[in-house]
């Protein structure tokens, strides 16, 4: 069911972006002395031992402020602490344990989360200052660790407590055999409403007000096509315009359901065409490696003539020209108007992604393409290329060895590609490549 999720929790300033940017090992949150600066990334993925994990960072919480910053606080608080598997609950040393701290606790405390209390800005080494010792007043189960973000002294302790607290890794064998189908796209496109009409019951929530679904839901479903989990997300809109926190969990929620998703569906508003936020939204799922169907909704509304659908696709291979794998369904989620036929092609591209081909027959349209169209060469040299190999799928992974990469042009790939989709099908699913350089003995 994915990874599990750890929030960082504490008041404005406690150095929880620091700390963010140092456990995931790159500068994602913006990180300033002022309480309060707003972060365009709230998420990242941290790996500690054998356990992957979503790592979410928040905005400070501050309990006591006038009420609408109270309650702006308190609603992005619930949403982290609702969206955690463990929380890292943040204070400062300097500062010591202030009244904010305690109001906090006792907010977690409900939630019935593991909560991994740390005191940051512990910058010296040894023994922690006494001002750490007043932490314990809080009465969390675990001790507290001392640790220094800007640093990274105590991290491990942190990230050895947080794998410790985690759930266990899922071993449910019962969702093998369930495609997993993430329904993503704009506010407002039909999401909720093509699951109703899948399933053939309202079983979700259905507006006309944009931003109606905050979470991701599950939704099971078994019928005559197979085995089926929806997952209903959030509409994501323009980074600009996520202004408030619960979007921007809305949207992390997005991304989560397209990893867990086997089947994206792209939801499109035939009213509106492809805009270019319906290209990022398909760029996460293209970027995931995702299966994908791009559905076209509200296709009662459109007037059409005999050109009508021919203009629709090559407006849509033109904005989306990096997912021209992906099939394109034009569906009325209102009138149910060609919506079953989505199970037959869900089908299909779940099992094209989970395509595997031998090495021998790889290899054979290899040396065919090759001879029809001979690798480049620059200043005399000219790319070889030893043999191929798949690695792995969902997405089909290829690893083309060679005797350097760099002549081996991103145009070329595309020319190999295209052969394996001619040879093997491959529809519905991207295609990865890994490039590694071998001497030709070594090959």
């Amino acid at each position: 069911m994915g990874r599990p999720n750890v929030a960082i929790v504490g008041r404005p300033n406690v150095g929880k972006s620091t700390l963010f940017n140092k456990l995931i090992g790159e500068r994602r949150a913006i990180v300033e002395d002022t309480p309060g600066v707003t972060r365009d990334r709230i998420y990242g993925d941290c790996e500690w031992g054998t356990r992957r994990f979503h790592l979410i960072d928040t905005g400070g919480i501050e309990p006591k402020t006038d009420d609408v910053i109270l309650k702006k606080m308190r609603l992005q608080a619930e949403i982290a602490i609702d969206t955690a598997d463990v929380i890292v609950f943040l204070c400062d040393v300097q500062a010591g344990l202030v009244a904010d701290d305690r109001d906090i606790a006792v907010m977690l405390k409900k939630s019935g989360k593991p909560i991994i209390l740390c005191v940051n800005k512990s910058d010296r080494i040894g023994e922690p200052p006494l001002a750490y010792y007043e932490f314990y007043e809080l009465g969390f189960d675990r001790e507290p660790i001392a640790l220094s973000s800007l640093h990274g002294s105590g991290t491990g302790d942190l990230l050895d407590a947080i794998v410790e607290e985690l759930p266990p890794e899922s071993e449910d064998e019962e969702e093998d055999d369930r495609i997993r189908v993430a329904v993503i796209g704009k506010p407002n496109a039909g999401k909720s409403s093509i699951i109703n009409r899948m399933l053939g019951t309202d079983r979700l929530i259905v507006s006309n007000i944009a931003g109606t679904t905050r979470d991701a839901i599950d939704t099971e479903v078994e019928n005559e096509f197979g085995k089926y989990t929806f997952i209903d997300t959030a509409g994501i809109r323009r980074q600009s315009k996520v202004e408030d926190r619960i979007e921007k969990f809305s949207v992390l929620r997005a991304h989560m359901a397209v990893e867990r998703a086997d089947v994206c569906l792209i939801m499109v508003d035939a009213a509106e065409g492809v805009t270019e936020q319906d290209e990022r939204i398909a760029g996460i799922a293209h970027e995931a490696g995702k299966a994908s169907i791009i559905v076209v909704n509200k296709w009662d509304t459109v007037e059409k003539d005999n050109s009508t659908v021919n203009t629709y696709e090559k407006n849509i291979r033109d904005a989306l020209s990096y997912m021209t794998y992906a099939p394109i369904h034009y569906v009325s989620a209102l009138t149910g108007q060609r919506v079953k036929n989505l199970y037959e092609t869900i089908n299909y591209v779940a099992n094209q992604a989970k395509t595997r081909i031998s090495t021998g027959m790889l290899n054979d349209m290899l040396n065919d393409a090759m001879e029809r169209h001979q690798p480049p060469s620059d200043k005399g040299k000219r790319l070889k290329i030893y043999y191929v190999t798949q690695a792995s799928v969902a997405p089909p992974t290829f690893i083309f060895f060679c005797n350097d990469a760099t002549l081996f042009h991103f145009s070329y790939q595309r020319y190999l590609e295209n052969c394996l989709r001619e040879t093997f099908g491959f529809r519905g699913t991207p295609i990865q490549f890994v490039i590694r350089e071998r001497t030709k003995e070594d090959a």
